[in-house]
């Protein structure tokens, strides 16, 4: 029999701020609460546990060596507030992608009790387009629906990256969308018509929204354009570095259920220095994270920073929190959590009032969160 634990403060719940305590084993038992917060003064805030759907790397390595990283990876995440992840793959040759998922599926088979629980792969490349790379290094592969197979076989895709105006990508998404992968544009040189075909298609999201993309000039608008114009699900990477402060109040207003990702590389949690993203060598100077030639290649973020940073751009704590927790989770279908309610499973944040991470529960066990990284 698993002990009961309980936890007591401003609880975020599915019907708004309670004032209350949340009594959990490996599952949320029962939420006693009052009618509503009130004055909370002091009090620890209960917030959902974070789920980030685009996780490259931290602590020093790189999904992309395979074997055991992913192990690392968790736990370092796990640290700052994520629950839940993606392991997120970057353009390589074939063989290389297949490597990772192998290392990444045996994680996926045994997790760790003090981990994030890794559910299965965003598969961010090879499907892209060699004008968008990005980091991305130029080793770009159209996409197959027998390609797709082989690699969903290895682990689980459950959200996968591509362009739809290379070859038959658009023509593939109906197929895609019958295996449940989360087809989402992304690293892509295509026009506006062509994110609307993908969506027509049945592509369901947008990966680093603005970044790795045609903009939204208004005479030419490109993919992002077509995002903000018709897209229900994107995700975006809150490091106030990536996207301008107001352009991501400007997508919030647009996008409905617009949801905060990492897109953390192996120098999340690491000082300044050099690090591997993929076979690309990346440099971490001042909380950047950038190829030599001082572009952006993904980022240093952890989600409790970006939970602090969406607030500090304007959102309600509320709405923050469903940006790193509930919508991701509503976008892959997991109902089992990203919410504090009876049933679901007893993965939560603790945070003060200055929203730094105090405690970290992980489907009912503790783990020691690390102090927010600067």
């Amino acid at each position: 029999m698993t002990d009961t634990r309980s936890l007591h403060g401003r609880v975020l719940t599915p019907l708004g701020w309670r004032r209350g305590s949340v009594h959990f084993d490996q599952r949320i038992r029962t939420l006693q609460v009052e009618d509503h917060a009130g004055d909370a003064g002091d009090l620890p805030i209960l917030l959902p546990g974070f789920i980030d759907l685009h996780v490259h790397g931290g602590a020093g390595v790189d999904l992309m060596q395979g074997g055991d990283v992913a192990r690392t990876i968790a736990r370092t995440h796990a640290r700052h507030g994520t629950t839940t992840l993606l392991g997120t793959t970057m353009t390589a040759a074939f063989e290389e992608i297949e490597n990772a998922l192998r290392g990444l599926a045996q994680v996926i088979a045994t997790p760790d009790a003090d981990a994030a629980q890794i559910i299965g792969v965003h598969l961010e490349g090879p499907f892209i387009s060699p004008q968008r790379l990005g980091a991305q290094p130029p080793r770009t592969l159209e996409a197959t629906l027998e390609s797709v197979q082989h690699l969903h076989a290895l682990a689980p895709i459950k959200v996968l990256t591509l362009a739809p105006e290379i070859g038959q990508h658009t023509a593939l998404i109906p197929a895609l969308a019958a295996m449940g992968i989360r087809v989402q544009v992304g690293h892509s040189a295509g026009t506006y018509e062509d994110a609307v075909a993908a969506l027509q298609a049945g592509a369901v999201g947008f990966t680093h929204l603005f970044n790795g993309m045609t903009g939204v000039d208004h005479r030419n608008p490109g993919i992002a354009a077509a995002a903000l114009a018709h897209a229900e699900y994107a995700e975006l990477i809150p490091d106030l570095e990536h996207v301008h402060r107001g352009v991501i109040r400007m997508a919030t207003r647009a996008i409905p259920r617009l949801y905060a990702v990492t897109d953390a590389t192996a120098a999340t949690g690491m000082p300044d220095g050099e690090y591997a993203l993929g076979e690309q060598r990346v440099h971490k100077c001042m909380g950047c994270v950038r190829l030599a030639s001082g572009s952006l290649a993904g980022s240093a973020l952890t989600m409790d920073q970006a939970l602090r940073n969406l607030v500090d751009v304007g959102l309600e704590l509320a709405d923050a929190s469903q940006r790193v927790s509930t919508i991701p989770a509503d976008y892959l279908g997991l109902d089992d959590r990203g919410r504090i309610a009876p049933g679901l499973r007893a993965d939560m944040v603790v945070l003060g009032p200055d929203l730094q991470l105090q405690q970290v529960w992980v489907n009912g066990q503790p783990i020691d969160p690390r102090p927010a990284l600067h």
